[in-house]
């Protein structure tokens, strides 16, 4: 089986953040986002995996060839962001086999044994119910359930099984012809080809795709998804404790490397620290604190702060890129 993941995005929602630092970058419970699923990739024996990057992709394929030397990673750049159809086209001179799909906005809890267990069937795409269905494109079955349309944000209540954008495609040849007709076809909103509609082409054609729910679903694409992924990555087992010092008070869940110095603080619950990182007569709660940052005389809440940055009588919430300087009054 072959595996393609799309990384070419911006991350426009974690700005300034991802201004310095690709999106799949982005850590959480301290790794990176793509890390947890790249993980569950070896777990499996995957050995092929096509990467379509894009934006510093320099340091994905740095990361990946550093942390990930068992792939046979292939890396095809995404010049044009003509959307999720266009990016998983480029990896079509590479695929002669079913093939997964996934994209690393998100973590999921998914069962990867489905398909061995589904011999009949053309495809699976992995979904969650959501109660707010209007902010998703949400899948629409039969009462076999197997996958009939995806409607984008729908007003009415047709479906509240959230597409979370994890496919497992068996017939290969019939997903790019798909994929082919829509690139050839008129763009939708942003001048983007998107995938669900190559989907949707293999069930006008009588692939059946069967929809299998996720038992989690975490999103990162936004600071304060992120943060609530944290705490559940930190609740989960990712979390760890700081020895106990005095002038130090822990609210759990918090995840604090070794070296961190802690002074006359206060920090959790829902807190990362990340190697290096000082912290110093301040309470910080709802936060992700990257290695070498300094904080000192704050009181911070739904925080994201990048690596080396130095922060200095601030209130509130902030967000900022590796290597700034806040100062309060």
């Amino acid at each position: 089986m072959k595996v393609i993941i799309p990384l070419a995005g911006k991350g426009t929602r974690l700005r300034p953040l991802t201004y310095v630092r690709p999106k799949p970058l982005v850590k959480v419970a301290g790794r990176p986002v793509m890390s947890y699923i790249l993980d569950d990739l070896e777990a499996l024996g995957v050995d092929d995996v096509i990467f379509i990057t894009g934006y510093l992709r320099e340091a994905i394929e740095d990361y990946i060839r550093a942390e990930y030397p068992s792939f046979n990673a292939r890396f095809v750049e995404q010049k044009v962001q003509d959307g999720t159809a266009g990016a998983v086209n480029l990896a079509r001179p590479y695929v002669d086999d079913e093939v997964m799909i996934m994209f690393v906005d998100t973590l999921f809890d998914a069962d990867f044994s489905l398909p061995a267990r589904m011999p009949d069937v053309d495809g699976i795409l992995w979904a969650k119910e959501v109660e707010d269905y209007q902010r998703y494109g949400v899948i629409v079955n039969d009462d076999e359930g197997f996958m009939q349309r995806i409607v984008e944000k729908p007003t009415e209540p047709v479906s509240k099984l959230a597409n979370i954008g994890l496919y497992y495609i068996r017939d290969w040849q019939l997903l790019f012809e798909g994929i082919e007709k829509t690139v050839r076809g008129d763009p939708g909103p942003g001048g983007e080809y998107f995938l669900t509609d190559a989907f949707q082409y293999m069930i006008d054609q009588g692939a059946r795709l069967k929809t299998a729910e996720v038992e989690g679903w975490y999103d990162c694409g936004k600071p304060e998804t992120l943060l609530e992924t944290n705490r559940h990555l930190l609740e989960s087992g990712r979390g760890a404790r700081p020895p106990a010092a005095a002038r130090v008070t822990v609210h759990d869940p918090v995840r604090v490397e070794g070296d961190v110095r802690l002074e006359n603080c206060e920090i959790g619950p829902n807190v990362t620290l990340g190697p290096g990182a000082v912290v110093r007569a301040s309470t910080l709660r709802d936060a992700i604190v990257g290695g070498g940052a300094e904080i000192e005389g704050c009181d911070l809440h739904d925080a994201l702060v990048g690596d080396h940055v130095r922060v200095r009588g601030v209130r509130g919430s902030v967000n900022l890129a590796d290597h700034s300087e806040v100062r309060g009054e």
